[in-house]
């Protein structure tokens, strides 16, 4: 089988490792994996913000950037809601502007083929045990984008789950929002900062040594909060958890 990953803008930049991450999972599942070049932002911010013209394009080079292949996998549940969930709103809205149905057209040729990364495992290659091993004790926070608008459910702590030596915390209200919300934490940053000051005295309070998320904007307000806080819990993203074997550690725990 062959994939497309789409890395994302915040990972490429800041968190390359986890796009590595995906890159060695998948192919010790027996998949191929290639990394169209032409790939750039997804357009959630330009969208959040209320630049929806403004994102028009950036939705054309998406869907030139992976055509072809029969499924496109990321490690951000934020970027697979934008283009599941707001891609098709888009074409919707262009359409009853009068100009064409285009947009409606390449929503539809993208949307059935872009999966979140515990997604495409547990519903396409059908998999929970990917072989993993991670001997620490973890605690899972649930994105809003993952919860909410991909209904992402139990298929990560499924996979956790099943992560050799990996002690799973329950974390208390977990389905509250962390804070991040993209602009939001900079456009309204004391709402922000309390709400990821309550998510983070959560996360430590299960004595957990990791957090972990299937988005990395979420963990990074998280792990930031977490730091000034003094808090000694590492964020780590879903992708390097289950990335980890005996013989190749990753997400920087030992």
């Amino acid at each position: 089988m062959r994939v497309a990953l789409f890395v994302t803008c915040v990972n490429d930049t800041l968190y390359p490792e986890t796009g590595k991450a995906v890159v060695t999972l998948l192919e010790r599942l027996g998949v191929t994996v290639d990394f169209p070049a032409a790939q750039t932002c997804c357009g959630q911010p330009q969208f959040n913000t209320g630049y929806r013209h403004e994102t028009e394009p950036l939705m054309r080079r998406y869907a030139r950037a992976f055509e072809g292949y029969d499924h496109i996998v990321t490690p951000s549940g934020s970027c697979a809601a934008m283009v599941r969930d707001n891609y098709p709103r888009m074409g919707d809205r262009a359409r009853a502007e009068g100009r064409g149905g285009e947009l409606a057209a390449l929503a539809e040729s993208v949307v059935p083929r872009t999966y979140e990364l515990t997604e495409f495992l547990t519903d396409v290659l059908k998999v929970t045990d990917v072989g993993a091993y991670f001997p620490h004790k973890v605690t899972y926070h649930p994105t809003c984008h993952g919860l909410r608008m991909l209904g992402l459910g139990r298929r990560p702590l499924e996979l956790l789950s099943h992560v050799k030596g990996l002690e799973l915390a329950e974390l208390p209200g977990a389905d509250e929002c962390c804070g991040f919300g993209g602009t939001f934490a900079v456009k309204n940053a004391a709402v922000s900062a309390a709400m990821g000051a309550d998510k983070a005295r959560n996360i430590t309070g299960t004595g957990a040594s990791a957090v972990c998320t299937v988005d990395n904007s979420c963990l990074m307000h998280i792990g930031g909060t977490l730091a000034r806080l003094g808090s000694e819990v590492r964020p780590v993203h879903l992708a390097e958890i289950l990335a980890s074997t005996e013989d190749r550690p990753y997400g920087g725990i030992r």
